[in-house]
């Protein structure tokens, strides 16, 4: 196989957890939406529109971490949507050789800054989408989607990169 399961990243309102929904159907695979797991204190911090530290992150990455591992070791395949931002909240999420690929969905500030607007029920400010913009380091090793395609599209995109490393 090649690949356990996918990380699909990226800033809020890049189209994460709708792609990551779509392809854990296509294929029957579980999908973790990282911010189902936020503790109660970061999500007060991002409604009142405080960016989260490092420290603040990482409890949160161990236990997604911990989640991805158990879905693979009891033969799962998962899809979790999670912003993964920076390089060492991807380290984090991969510790332990767990062999799942990410997925960079990269769109530009404007699209997404738009799609944040639109968003009626998500706890997210528009207003830290700039933080976001700011912390994002870019992954150099991350299969890259831009995000001014249809969800659709990129799901198939996926699909097909997928079945050529075997999986």
């Amino acid at each position: 196989m090649g690949t356990e399961g996918l990380i699909i990243m990226g800033t809020s309102g890049c189209g994460k957890s709708t792609v990551g929904r779509l392809l854990a159907e296509r294929f029957g695979w579980p999908f973790l939406d990282a911010d189902d797991f936020h503790p109660a204190e970061n999500i007060q911090k991002m409604q009142a529109g405080i960016p989260l530290s490092d420290g603040d992150r990482l409890p949160w990455l161990r236990t997604l971490n911990g989640l991805l591992a158990d879905a693979i070791r009891g033969g799962a395949h998962p899809v979790l949507a999670c912003s993964a931002l920076k390089e060492s909240y991807r380290q984090e999420l991969l510790s332990g050789g767990l062999g799942l690929t990410v997925v960079y969905l990269r769109g530009t500030y404007e699209n997404i800054l738009e799609r944040v607007q639109s968003r009626q029920d998500h706890f997210m400010p528009a207003e830290l989408l700039r933080s976001q913009f700011d912390a994002l380091e870019e992954p150099a090793d991350a299969w890259i989607f831009d995000i001014s395609q249809p969800a659709e599209e990129i799901v198939e995109q996926i699909a097909v990169r997928l079945k050529a490393s075997k999986c």
